[in-house]
Parts: C-alpha cells; sequence; structure tokens
C-alpha cells in the first residue's frame, strides 16, 4: 500500500515462528534428499550416450561452440583481431624470451603451439594465450639459478675466459621446457580434481601487488640491454637491490651508441602508443607501432652496419623452419618444483582474472576448472614443443577485444602469422638490437606500473587490503618471486583469520514503528528493548572466535556471569549452612522435648504413687482436698507444659516463619545484586546468528554454556535468524534437549522479541490476577 508520505508500505499479519512452528507451517522436509554412497560411487561410473556427449562437450569446449559458428556474424571481427594480435605476437615474444633468459625464437614457438592448443580446449572467447612478462621473468630465474654463465666458461685461445653460449642456451632451454612441462601437470591435476577454487585465496590486492613488484623485477632485469652493460648476477633475497646497486656502479661503463636506440626507440613507442590510446574511439585498428619499431630497427642496423661499427648487441641467429618435439628432461623435476607451483598458481590467476572479466562483460561462463585444464594442456604440450610457460596477456586481450574478435578463431589466426613468420620471415630479425625488445617490454609494462595508484584508493576504501598490497610488493621486491609469492599468500590467509577473529560485535535496537533491529552504537533511533538485550556478531562463529564471542556478550549486555554464578554459589552455600544449623537446632530442641517428656512421666508416676498413699490415708481418716487440689493443679500446669505436640507445632511455626523471612531476605539480597550486576534489569537475552554459516563442536559448547549459565541465574537465552543448514548441523550434534528446547529457537528477531513481551505479560496477568484474589479476601 501507500502511506500518508506517498512512500510505499507493507503491512504482514502472522503469527510468531519459533522453529518447530516454522517446520509445521512450511512443511519442512523429513525425508533424506542426499544419495548413499553407494549411488555416489555408481553415478560418475553410468555410461550412457548423453552422458559421453556430455563429458566430451565439457572436457573439449571447441566442440559445442565451432560447429554453431557464424561466418556471418564473426569471421570478419575474429580476422582483423587475429592479425592485430599475431602482429603483436612477434616483438613481443621475442622480446619476452629474453626475460626468460632464452634466444627470441622459443618466444614466437611460445607463441604459436600454446594458443593453438588453448584454441581447443579453452572457455574465453576473448583472451590472448602467450609470452607475459611476470611469467617469463619467474622461468628466467629458475633458468639463470640452474644454468648460470659460470657453469659454461672455457679457455679462449689467447687463454681468456668466455661463455660457451651454445651450450648454456642450450641447457637453459631444456631447463625452461621442464618447469613448463611440470606446471602444465600441476594445473591440469587441479584442474581435474575441481580445484580452481583455490585461485580464490590469491585475493586481487595481492594479485595486483605481486604484478606490480614482478614488473619492478622485468625492468631492473632489462636495464643491462638499454645501457649496454653486463652486471653480476644475485640470487636470492634482497638480489634486486643488490643488483640495481650493481647497475648504478656501472654506468659509467654505458655504451653510448646501445642507450641512443633505446632511448630512440623509447620515445617512438611511448608517443605512437598515447595516439593509441587517445584516438582509440577513432582508429579502426590500434597502430601496430611495436612491429614497425622492430622491422625499422632491423632495417637501419643491417643496412648502417651498427654490430660492427658501434658494437650493438642484437638479436643474432634465429633459424628458420619448427623443431621437432622432444620430451623433457625429468631429472631437473625434483629442483624445480616449487617454482613450477609457484609459476601454475600464478599463471592460471592472471588468467582466470582476465577470463572472468570478459566473460561478465559479455555475458558468457568461464569454467574455472577448465580453464585449469586448459592452460595446463597448453604448457604440457607447448613443453613438448620447445616452449616455456603461457599465461594470458593483458595488453593483447585488451587489443583481441578492441579490435572486434568474438571468438577463440582469433587466436587461431594469430598462430597463422606467427607460424608464416617462424618458417620464413624468422631469419630477417637477426640484426634486430636487443636494445630495442627491451624498450618494447619497457612499454608494456605502463600497465602494471599505474597499479601504484592503488594505494590511494585502497588507503580510502580499505586498509586491510592496502595492508596486503604492500607486503606483497615489498616481499615480492626483498624476497623474489618465489619466496615473496609465498609470504605473500600466507599473509593474506592471516589476514582473513584476524578478520573472523576481530569481527564487529553489536547490541540492537528496534527501530520504533517497524520489525528492523539496528546497531544502537550506529543508528541513534534504534532503541533498546527494556528487560532484553539484544546480541550480534558480524562474522560466523567458530573455534577460532567462540571464546571472544563469550566474553563481548558479557561485556555489551553488563551481565558478568562468573561473578553471577559466584554470588549465587556463595548463596547456596550460606544457605545449605543456615539449613544445617536450622536443622541441628531442631534436632536439639527435639532432644530436649524428648527428655523433657521422659521427666514428667515420671513425675506423673510419682503423682499417681502420692495420690494412692492419700487415697489410703483418706481411708484411714486423713484429708487430703487441698493437696490434691494443688497437686492436680501443678500435675496439670506440669503436663500442659510438656505435651509434645504444642511446643513443636509453636516451634515449628516459630521456625517455618522465621526460614520463611529468612528466604524472603535471602532472595530480595539475590535479586538486589542480580540488578546491580545486569544494570538495567535484564530478563532475557536474543542471539541473532543470521551471520553464522556453520558451526563446529566448539560453537555448540558454546552456545550449550551459554543456554545453562544464564539460565542458572534466571536469564532466559534465544536464538534467533538461524539459517536451515545451522539448525541442522545443531540437530546433528544433540543441541537440542528438554533444557534448550526447540522453542527457543526463532525466525527473525522481531519474532523472539514478540514472544518473550507476550510472557512478560502473562506473567504480570498472573501475579495481579493473585493479589487481586488475595484483596478480595
Amino acid at each position: 500500500t501507500i502511506g500518508d508520505t506517498g512512500e510505499p508500505m507493507y503491512f504482514v499479519k502472522r503469527e510468531v515462528l519459533d522453529e518447530l512452528c516454522l517446520d509445521e507451517v512450511a512443511q519442512k522436509e523429513t525425508w533424506s534428499t542426499k544419495l548413499t554412497l553407494g549411488d555416489q560411487v555408481k553415478e560418475p561410473l553410468r555410461c550412457s550416450v548423453p552422458r559421453l556427449k556430455h563429458i566430451l562437450l565439457t572436457w573439449v569446449p571447441v566442440l559445442s561452440w565451432l560447429p554453431r559458428y557464424s561466418i556471418r556474424e564473426n569471421a570478419l571481427g575474429d580476422l582483423i583481431s587475429g592479425c592485430s594480435v599475431g602482429i603483436m605476437h612477434l616483438p613481443q615474444g621475442m622480446a619476452y624470451a629474453l626475460l626468460a633468459s632464452l634466444r627470441p625464437v622459443y618466444g614466437l614457438y611460445t607463441s604459436l603451439f600454446p594458443v593453438l592448443v588453448y584454441f581447443i580446449f579453452g572457455t574465453s572467447r576473448h583472451i590472448s594465450i602467450g609470452t607475459f612478462a611476470v611469467i617469463s621473468i619467474m622461468v628466467g630465474s629458475v633458468t639463470e639459478r640452474l644454468a648460470p654463465d659460470s657453469n659454461f666458461i672455457v679457455n679462449g685461445t689467447n687463454g681468456t675466459e668466455t661463455v660457451d653460449i651454445d651450450k648454456r642456451d642450450a641447457y637453459r632451454v631444456q631447463v625452461a621446457c621442464s618447469l613448463t612441462v611440470l606446471t602444465g601437470i600441476f594445473q591440469i591435476l587441479l584442474g581435474v580434481v575441481r580445484f580452481g577454487f583455490v585461485v580464490t585465496y590469491l585475493s586481487e590486492p595481492l594479485i595486483r601487488g605481486y604484478t606490480t613488484g614482478s614488473a619492478c623485477h622485468v625492468c631492473v632485469s632489462q636495464l643491462k640491454y638499454l645501457f649496454g652493460i653486463t652486471p653480476s648476477r644475485f640470487t636470492g633475497p634482497l638480489s634486486l637491490i643488490y643488483t640495481v646497486l650493481d647497475i648504478c656502479s656501472l654506468l659509467p661503463q654505458t655504451q653510448v651508441p646501445e642507450l641512443v636506440v633505446s632511448l630512440v626507440a623509447l620515445a617512438v613507442l611511448i608517443v605512437v602508443k598515447e595516439i593509441n590510446d587517445c584516438y582509440r574511439q577513432k582508429l579502426p585498428l590500434p597502430i601496430p607501432i611495436e612491429l614497425v619499431v622492430v622491422i625499422a630497427a632491423t632495417i637501419i642496423t643491417h643496412f648502417c652496419e651498427l654490430p660492427s661499427k658501434y658494437n650493438i648487441d642484437v638479436v643474432g641467429e634465429i633459424p628458420s623452419g619448427l623443431k621437432a618435439p622432444r620430451a623433457p628432461d625429468t631429472t631437473f623435476f625434483s629442483g624445480v618444483i616449487g617454482d613450477a607451483f609457484a609459476v601454475a598458481i600464478v599463471g592460471f590467476a592472471i588468467n582466470i582474472s582476465l577470463s572472468k572479466t570478459f566473460g561478465l562483460k559479455y555475458g558468457y561462463k568461464v569454467d574455472s576448472n577448465q580453464e585449469l585444464v586448459a592452460l595446463g594442456l597448453s604448457n604440457t604440450i607447448g613443453g613438448f614443443f620447445h616452449c616455456y610457460s603461457v599465461t594470458s596477456s593483458l595488453s593483447r586481450s585488451l587489443v583481441q577485444e578492441s579490435t572486434g574478435g568474438k571468438t577463440q578463431v582469433a587466436g587461431v589466426i594469430s598462430s597463422i602469422i606467427v607460424l608464416i613468420t617462424v618458417l620464413k620471415i624468422g631469419p630477417l630479425f637477426e640484426d634486430l638490437p636487443k636494445a630495442v625488445l627491451s624498450t618494447i617490454v619497457f612499454v608494456n609494462l605502463k600497465g602494471m606500473f599505474k597499479q601504484f595508484m592503488d594505494v590511494s584508493l585502497l588507503w580510502k576504501t580499505n586498509k586491510v587490503d592496502l595492508l596486503v598490497w604492500l607486503v606483497t610488493f615489498i616481499s615480492t621486491i626483498v624476497l623474489n618471486l618465489d619466496l615473496g609469492l609465498a609470504v605473500s599468500v600466507a599473509f593474506s590467509m592471516l589476514t582473513f583469520i584476524f578478520r573472523t577473529q576481530l569481527p564487529r560485535y553489536s547490541i540492537l535496537g528496534n527501530l520504533p514503528g517497524t520489525e528492523l533491529y539496528l546497531d544502537t552504537d550506529t543508528y541513534k533511533e534504534a532503541k533498546e528493548i527494556p528487560g532484553i538485550k539484544i546480541f550480534r556478531s558480524s562474522a560466523t562463529i567458530y573455534y577460532t572466535n567462540a571464546e571472544m564471542f563469550l566474553e563481548v556478550l558479557q561485556e555489551k549486555t553488563g551481565i558478568e556471569i562468573g561473578k553471577l554464578l559466584s554470588a549465587k554459589k556463595k548463596r547456596d552455600a550460606k544457605q545449605k549452612r543456615r539449613q544445617e544449623k536450622e536443622k541441628k537446632k531442631t534436632k536439639k530442641e527435639a532432644k530436649k522435648q524428648s527428655l523433657s517428656c521422659t521427666f514428667s512421666l515420671k513425675e506423673s508416676q510419682m503423682n499417681i504413687e502420692t495420690v494412692s498413699e492419700r487415697t489410703k490415708g483418706e481411708r484411714n481418716g486423713n484429708s487430703v482436698d487441698f493437696s490434691m487440689t494443688e497437686t492436680a493443679t501443678d500435675g496439670l500446669h506440669k503436663g500442659q507444659m510438656n505435651l509434645a505436640y504444642e511446643p513443636d507445632i509453636t516451634m515449628s511455626d516459630s521456625d517455618s516463619a522465621t526460614g520463611s523471612d529468612h528466604i524472603t531476605e535471602f532472595s530480595r539480597h539475590g535479586d538486589e545484586e542480580k540488578k546491580r550486576a545486569c544494570k538495567s534489569g535484564t530478563h532475557s537475552i536474543i542471539l541473532d546468528i543470521s551471520t553464522t554459516s556453520f558451526v563446529d563442536t566448539v560453537t555448540v559448547k558454546t552456545l550449550k554454556n551459554i543456554f545453562r549459565d544464564f539460565g542458572e541465574v534466571d536469564l532466559d537465552i534465544y536464538l534467533a535468524g538461524c539459517q536451515a543448514c545451522v539448525v541442522e548441523q545443531l540437530e546433528a550434534a544433540d543441541f537440542f534437549s528438554a533444557s534448550i528446547p526447540k522453542s527457543r529457537l526463532f525466525i527473525t528477531v522481531h519474532d523472539a522479541v514478540l514472544y518473550i513481551r507476550k510472557k512478560q505479560w502473562k506473567a504480570y496477568f498472573v501475579l495481579v490476577g493473585h493479589h487481586q484474589y488475595l484483596s478480595h479476601f
């Protein structure tokens, strides 16, 4: 309905629902829909044509979308996009191969075979698989560690020591291929066991901080080509800092021709890249400046004979044609297993983040587990064809998407361009200066260095995420890529644990005129209900924060359960001592009465004998009237004083009254103590556990203790907002019992409040009716 203010309003009329009423009203299912263990084992083993078809289409996605490929709608966009990305593959492949400490031709191989494999098994339509700076530098750190220059030094003809370049490069290729195959095996295994969710533990601040730190490693690794110097190689923690210091010390030895080539190429690349960014909406295709610079630099270097005149370092021999596949050397597996797992996780994290981004933008599903398998097969198969580890590239993916790419066919077209280059055009780039490839790497790091802007953004939005970003970045810089990633993941997990251990606890109050209950510290209009405390935790209650939950509950409600229980024990002990004292006193009085009764019986017997003698004397003529009267009177008096019933009744009544007074006084004293402890006369506590998604044994035990301890001091505990799965877990843990019935569990906080107030009104009317009854008489 529409209210007086014109705003929509709603009214609900229903009974107050606890868990038992809800089960009846909503008709909760009492049967089990879960499969038995035998059925769970048989289900995956059942074979049928639809099931085989579904499995085949799931594991080989190309069979599901390629038959429905629309040439009219997609062909032109994929063709243009594939050509654009293929042109980018050429310079980037050769440049990033230098990061992996391999010859440029292996970057071209890496831009060819893995792309074809991903075309068959991948689920993302817009990402460009191939070489990537971060993965390349991670591979390069392994190849340089296992195949340093010092292992390939040979004696020259003039007694000088030189490095056997050919032998070193061949050995590094074996290391890189073995690392790549092992990386792919890890990714395939993780995908088969449906472990794609592992990437969720790598948060976006962690990934961005790690890639920014990796960009710094990439930048430093390329400085030697820009300045034409040869710094020493450092490994382990602080190696990046040592390398920078060594480069600074070698700056006086800079090769000026190398520096001039680098600066000219860098200036051209930056200017044209900015033009592409500014006019990307107007340009049908971005200017392929990288390829233009590569071709121009190669031509100028070749015809001006720069290598011989100015000692310019060039790419060198690029063999034409494809090499025969070769099995990796498994002896390297034990030495690179840790690095392979790190490359597998980082590569998949980068790949799935880009895939999910484009999937959400264009409305199609990206299967994270299938992406693991596709990336793993790309690496595994690529490792046999002399490729190193791959993942998706942000710059190439954006070009593929912005130039009209619609499907994975664009990747096939880019592979064809790379294949033509490898077969026919490759040898033409032998005079390409390495400094030009380094400038291409530098320019493509622009997007990663922009991630430094995350610091100011995270400072405003989430300081915990900022801390994760900074720790990840610093640890990557200081501890290198492998240890930095391990430290980053560990720290990220610690922040998650601390967040759940330190949730926000609130006392809720009712917003007048509504059924809403809000934090009284946040909302001024939220008012607490007298006698009722509503307590809520912002996180799931489990073993790490269960103890804190109980402590803050006492603090927020003002009920120190320990003191109340101690006071109750003291009162109980005092009452017990008083009862024992009264019991002893009663026994003592009873003993006195029994002795007095015995004495009175003896005296009565003596009186009877005296009466008999006097009767005899009377028979002898002696008068005994006065004596008899006196004795009888005295005997009657003594007999009244020695009657067992009246003194007992009197004493019992007296003791009863005294005991009642003591109990009343004691009870009143206890109530005063309880009111002082509760501060506000609280009689009921509602625990809002709507944020709890599961309960463990510690949680169940904690809740049981709360019901028991607070119940001992006459405080009622109620639960509200319990999810159905949590109710099932509580039932399985035997939480509900005679002392904790299901009627203490309510659907909402408002239901619990209404129930408590109804209960209090009933007690009030009963009390008022009792007093009216007494006053009537």
